[in-house]
């Protein structure tokens, strides 16, 4: 019988799914779009992931992280739930263990994180401004009539790129348009996009931190060839580009809940738990004037979690 331990990354933008053996070799893996409903994201990723392992496989561990780790831990029935940060480092680590800087960029958010000795010493987020995240490159490709894919692979046939305004979506956007009027090539734009991702990433994120390599870069926006290429030639060093890159924070989460097993039966609920009614709503406590907001997640009729208090007045046991 197949024994895995499953992870799962569920984001504002994508969800992700892996599964790991034993030894922590990657068994199967899915990247899909959470679509706004990250409840429907979770139950149909589960069930294609059940799809992707073999018949009579058992879930020796399950893990979740991501934005909506919680949302997942309590659908799912996670052993491991752990912050993005722990995640991706770990996932990193496992690949690359001399990894001194990890640069995560995804749809919505982007990540640095900075190990020595393989222990996270520093790091910081960015989830306030799109222009440093996928959904940046998205809109412009769009704009542009093209791919994602196909903007990465026009950025590397630039050899003058212009300068391009990144730190605002809406300056980006008007400062590309300025640019075709006035005659660039729309490769040496396409480029000057690029750089203004990384220089916007590296202001935000890495202003006043010594980025050391090896450097690994993960997350979706790692696929975009346009990008690596900027980022290799702002930290004048190699970037390296894993084969999952896109699910290193599932990775991440299943290789947690593998080193938490201690022989212990999994919380895990089992692949038929997206059969099961699942319903989320919220409420406002009034037992004192931090008025919390506390959200709820029922299963079958049957409430199965609450957070958001800052007390354990809702906790549910």
């Amino acid at each position: 019988m197949s024994e895995v331990f499953l992870g799962m990354d569920v984001g504002s933008v994508t969800t992700k799914l892996a599964a790991v053996d034993r030894r922590g070799e990657l068994v199967a893996s899915l990247y899909r779009r959470t679509g706004g409903q990250p409840i429907q994201a979770i139950r149909e990723g589960l069930a294609q992931m059940a799809e992707r392992l073999p018949a009579g496989v058992r879930v020796l561990g399950m893990g979740a992280t991501g934005s909506g780790r919680q949302l997942a831990g309590a659908i799912v029935g996670a052993d491991v739930v752990k912050n993005e940060i722990t995640a991706h480092a770990v996932a990193a680590l496992h690949f690359v263990p001399e990894v001194r800087t990890v640069i995560d960029i995804g749809g919505q958010d982007s990540k640095l994180i900075l190990l020595r000795d393989g222990i996270v010493v520093d790091f910081a987020m960015n989830s306030v401004c799109a222009a440093g995240t996928g959904s940046f490159l998205e809109q412009q490709a769009h704009r542009l009539g093209i791919t994602v894919e196909e903007l990465g692979q026009r950025a590397l046939l630039s050899e003058h790129p212009v300068r391009i305004a990144g730190r605002c979506t809406v300056f980006a956007e008007s400062d590309m348009v300025h640019k075709q009027q006035m005659g660039h090539p729309m490769d040496d734009i396409i480029y000057g996009l690029c750089q203004a991702l990384v220089r916007n990433y590296l202001n935000n994120l890495a202003l006043g931190k010594t980025l050391e390599p090896p450097v690994v870069f993960q997350g979706g926006v790692a696929a975009n060839a346009g990008v690596v290429r900027a980022f290799r030639e702002a930290l004048g060093t190699e970037v390296i580009v894993l084969p999952h890159h896109e699910v290193m924070g599932a990775l991440g989460a299943a290789l947690l809940a593998r080193e938490r097993s201690d022989g212990q039966p999994s919380r895990f609920k089992g692949f038929g738990v997206v059969q099961a009614e699942v319903q989320a709503n919220s409420f406002e406590c009034h037992a004192c004037p931090n008025l919390c907001e506390i959200a709820q997640i029922r299963m079958d009729g049957q409430i199965v979690a609450r957070w958001g208090g800052r007390c354990d007045r809702w906790e549910v046991v």
